[in-house]
């Protein structure tokens, strides 16, 4: 055999290798630590196709990062659905999913995002601190009843999950009596970041999405009546504002009588079309469900994290002002989004591998955040470590939106919890989340008298 020949079939097997070692991260056993099969899969084959999923893994941070932030490549969107995906039409999910902000790009993801922008910003956000601070402190009351007798509590079930609901419910204007069911409906609906949707996923986001756009179409009606100091409230007064401002603008052109002025007019209506009712609703049922579905993941994570290396946790304890690095720190060395996918809009490369228009690349976050070229002893779990760019969030034009709400209440939490639990300890082996995408836990038993 010739050099060339050998090197072909090293090629070859290595990624016959990286493939067995891919379907292995999708394993259930592989939940609790799916990092190691992905260490080795970077070794092996960073940019791997695999051919049956017709997507390619990227498992390198400056690979992952150039996919999610380069304009060469975007978010499967409603075109993408109607010319790949036709039978899925007929799915209420899919009709949402794929005209959100999470299945838009260019101007029409910038129409959609604009207003939660403006809405999300450094003002609303430091308004929220002290809401976040005393539903904090309500819940980990709850917590603190439920294991006053040395038992065990589901720590998830009684904070986790509660406190971002609360949080995002609270900031759109859900009364606190209906949160509790949209946490149900928010879990069924975020079956549709799976890379793989069975039936069943369909049949439970189908469900979920129609409710909730039901819910908040309602809502939208209540706030008209009756404002309140909520989202949806601030949504429907920039979208009358636009539609009043777009108005006004088209009729002074129109009086300026000449047919280019007039032309304007209608390309400047078009241009700042304000958002339908539908996509009022649709915005507040993202906001509802990204809200608290990934920051409850983050919660539940980043308190694992540290309970299994008390070290750590004795520092924090010492030094609140690490609090913000504890996070990251989290969101790195085990985030709540495992992966995320990409299509290319034009030939490219990436890793060295040209990938064509309309390619699909799965950038793996969660193997990313632990580059060993980005970041050095990338396994251990350091609330000191000096720098986190991480990608947990995403990057480039659909980055989450609500990234600082999230930091916001894992600080928060996370400072409370540990000063007033100071022998808090796992009671118990946690259950982790049946999901391929999302990591997070369905139970967390925890008791404050470890």
């Amino acid at each position: 055999m010739n050099a060339s020949a050998a090197e072909q079939t090293q090629t070859g097997d290595r990624t016959t290798n990286a493939g067995g070692i891919l379907l292995s991260v999708f394993a259930p056993e592989a939940r609790e630590n799916p990092y190691a099969p992905l260490a080795e899969l970077r070794r092996l084959a960073p940019v791997l196709h695999h051919e049956e999923l017709d997507t390619r893994f990227l498992t390198g941070f400056a690979d992952c990062q150039a996919a999610l932030s380069s304009p060469a490549f975007a978010v499967p969107d409603r075109q993408w659905l109607e010319r790949e995906r036709p039978e899925w039409l007929a799915h209420p999910a899919a009709d949402y999913f794929y005209t959100s902000l999470l299945g838009t790009n260019g101007p029409a993801h910038e129409r959609l995002r604009g207003p939660l922008v403006r809405a999300f910003g450094p003002r609303r956000m430091g308004a929220l601190a002290t809401a976040v601070e005393k539903t904090v402190d309500e819940l980990l009351d709850r917590f603190a009843d439920a294991t006053s007798d040395g038992g065990a509590a589901d720590f998830q079930d009684l904070v986790g999950y509660p406190l971002p609901v609360a949080v995002v419910g609270g900031l759109i204007g859900v009364p606190p009596a209906d949160q509790e069911h949209f946490h149900r409906l928010g879990r069924d609906a975020a079956r549709l970041l799976e890379p793989v949707r069975s039936d069943e996923d369909w049949r439970l986001a189908d469900r979920a999405v129609t409710a909730l756009r039901e819910y908040f179409a309602r809502l939208l009606d209540e706030r008209r009546a009756r404002p309140a100091e909520d989202l949806a409230t601030a949504l429907l007064a920039q979208v009358a504002a636009e539609r009043a401002g777009t108005a006004e603008r088209a009729g002074t052109a129109e009086r300026a009588g000449t047919a280019g002025t007039a032309e304007a007019a209608v390309n400047a209506v078009n241009a700042e079309h304000p958002l339908t009712e539908q996509e009022l609703a649709d915005t507040l049922v993202l906001v509802f469900v990204a809200g608290f579905e990934t920051t409850a993941g983050l919660l539940g994570l980043s308190v694992h994290a540290l309970l299994t290396h008390p070290e750590q946790a004795a520092q924090l304890r010492a030094d609140p002002g690490l609090l913000p690095g504890a996070v990251e720190e989290s969101l790195r060395w085990d985030g709540p989004v495992l992966m995320t996918e990409r299509l290319a809009t034009r030939p490219t490369e990436v890793g060295g591998v040209t990938v064509p228009a309309g390619g699909s690349v799965t950038t793996v976050l969660g193997a990313a955040n632990r580059d060993p070229r980005r970041y050095p002893d990338p396994d251990a779990f350091l609330v000191r470590r000096p720098e986190r760019h991480v990608l947990s969030f995403g990057a480039g034009p659909h980055y989450c939106f609500g990234a600082a709400l999230a930091r916001l209440e894992g600080a928060a939490l996370l400072g409370r919890l540990l000063t007033r639990f100071p022998r808090l300890a796992q009671a118990g082996p946690p259950v982790r989340r049946a999901s391929a995408c999302l990591r997070s836990f369905d139970a967390l038993p925890l008791a404050a008298t470890g």
